[in-house]
């Protein structure tokens, strides 16, 4: 009898590139610098620009800078903006200002990060099951901020350059007195800005999912501490020299560009664990009977951590994970290898592990909806049994060793 294959990585037919990906938004990079290169020489050659007003290349280094501060933390990036902005426009031309730009905005925002300012300071001392809570409503506030910020507050930032004279600056210097490319900036910068921002932002908020899913109180505030710092940074730096503030800014948007991939798992497989616990979901779930989602546990064979997908068995009768790169791209397969699986039961999430001698390994995680059924999923997979993982095996321990061992039952198969 011919050896089962070992564990293989299979392509969807034709999957598009990821370069293709990269060199996309390259190219909108690559456009938006040279806009404001022309913008910067153009301004310099103009014979008499406004002493008050700061020249297009400036402003539009100013506006990077704020697009990246904004997507490290969208609540206090836009309420700070929006402060600025109000105390620096004449009282008589405030109530023209933005949706951001006016009390009724800023000064709530404002007041809710300041109240967790104060948490994160209080809470280094607050036990793990109170603190948890308020970390968890912070993670959500910061995904419908991020989103506001994205569809609201970034193209209404970058479509005001027209108010900076841009284009009567580039026009004028080309003596074309009746055109105006507002219109072409705008359709440049607006994608790039919001690409921009969505890179950041996704790093942003991998941090804040890995503070909620920290057991420890010193880990979080290392983390919170490092955005904070990296946060100011930006402001500071702009502050110094708008072109040293762009410089910057494009420095983090390119890292939190390779580091986009990683972010993006990271913050659905956050998302999904925040849902199934703040809506109880496991008390309405119930597992299909040939394929359910989940994540897989460990990189396997290039396929990465937390690589979300639907678990079945092939043809061959081989355990296998469905997904979608990027969550939309073409269907792939990752085969897992031969072995022993059975299912681990934790406090607050299962697993899929596969034992390996005297030891096990994680090879995939499922969601908490899964807990409670996890006899169901042993019967629709035909693994070997259930077992207690995590806190509950730690548990289990310290009963036995105080004496208090229950009546030891079988595997469920």
């Amino acid at each position: 009898m011919d050896a089962l294959p070992q564990t293989r990585f299979t392509r969807g037919p034709n999957p598009p590139s990821y370069s293709i990906i990269k060199k996309s938004l390259t190219v909108l990079i690559a456009l938006a610098l040279g806009a404001t290169l022309t913008a910067q020489a153009v301004t310099k050659a103009s014979p008499d620009p406004a002493p008050a007003r700061n020249t297009p290349g400036v402003e539009l280094a100013q506006t990077l800078s704020t697009v990246t501060g904004v997507a490290i933390s969208p609540l206090l990036g836009v309420g700070a903006v929006g402060a600025w902005k109000y105390y620096h426009t004449l009282p008589e031309k405030r109530a023209n200002l933005p949706w951001f730009a006016q009390p009724a905005f800023w000064v709530p925002a404002l007041l809710l990060v300041a109240i967790v300012g104060i948490k994160d300071v209080l809470g280094t001392t607050a036990p793990v099951a109170l603190k948890k809570p308020f970390d968890i409503a912070e993670a959500v506030e910061n995904k419908i901020s991020g989103l506001v910020a994205a569809g609201a507050f970034v193209p209404l930032l970058v479509t005001t350059f027209h108010d900076t004279g841009t284009e009567t600056v580039l026009v004028s210097s080309m003596e074309f007195a009746t055109m105006d490319l507002s219109w072409l900036y705008n359709l440049i910068l607006v994608p790039v800005a919001m690409a921009a921002f969505m890179v950041v932002w996704l790093v942003g908020n991998a941090i804040h999912v890995l503070i909620v899913l920290s057991p420890f109180t010193t880990v979080d505030a290392a983390l919170k501490a490092a955005r904070l710092a990296l946060l100011a940074t930006v402001p500071a730096t702009s502050y110094i020299n708008p072109w040293l503030g762009a410089l910057w800014a494009a420095i983090i948007i390119i890292v939190s560009w390779f580091l986009a991939g990683w972010s993006l798992r990271l913050t659905h497989f956050g998302l999904v664990f925040l849902w199934d616990y703040l809506t109880l979901r496991r008390n309405r779930f119930a597992p299909e009977p040939t394929a359910n989602k989940m994540f897989l546990g460990r990189k396997l064979n290039k396929v990465p951590v937390r690589t979300y997908g639907r678990l079945a068995r092939n043809h061959a009768g081989k355990l296998v994970l469905n997904y979608r790169p990027w969550f939309v791209l073409p269907a792939r397969t990752v085969e897992l290898p031969d072995g022993n699986y059975a299912v681990g039961c934790g406090l607050l999430y299962c697993e899929i592990m596969r034992a390996e001698g005297a030891g096990t390994k994680t090879m995939l995680l499922l969601p908490p909806r899964y807990r409670g059924h996890e006899t169901e999923l042993v019967r629709i997979y035909g693994l070997a049994g259930t077992r207690e993982v995590g806190l509950r095996a730690a548990w289990k321990w310290v009963k036995e060793l105080f004496g208090l061992r229950a009546k030891v039952q079988p595997a469920v198969a």
